[in-house]
């Protein structure tokens, strides 16, 4: 049994809309987060089109959201191949190193008691405006 002073390890990145991958800018838009040992998997986005528009204008957002319903549906663990990896592994894939508009930061890792309100936290810190 797990006693309120155990921590767990965890690992984050954030998920970024890149609208023009050769001038590298991005904005935060989602976090995604493991825990390998409790085979823990969470994602969770905010598309704030007026935010977006401002940052790309001319950018498709119709676009995005279908690329972040796919990221989504992988997090989730759904039918297919990438959905029926371990969380850890989902976790790896979704935060890999990519040249697409929709990209993640470098994991991070981290210490915590409770997954849901740190990730919960590291959301309204770190993703909404």
């Amino acid at each position: 049994m797990q006693s309120p002073h155990d921590k767990i390890l965890y690992e984050y990145a954030l998920v970024r809309f890149i609208p023009r991958v050769e001038r590298g800018e991005c904005i935060n838009i989602g976090l995604v987060m493991m825990c390998k040992r409790r085979r823990w998997l969470r994602a969770r986005f905010a598309i704030e089109e007026e935010r977006l528009r401002a940052f790309a204008p001319g950018a498709d957002i119709d676009a995005l959201r279908r690329q972040v319903e796919a990221f989504e549906r992988c997090a989730a663990g759904c039918p297919g191949p990438i959905g029926e990896l371990e969380a850890h592994e989902r976790f790896r894939w979704l935060t890999a190193v990519r040249s697409a508009a929709l990209g993640t930061s470098r994991p991070h890792p981290g210490l915590c008691s409770d997954l849901d309100t740190t990730f919960n936290r590291l959301f309204t810190d770190l993703v909404t405006p």
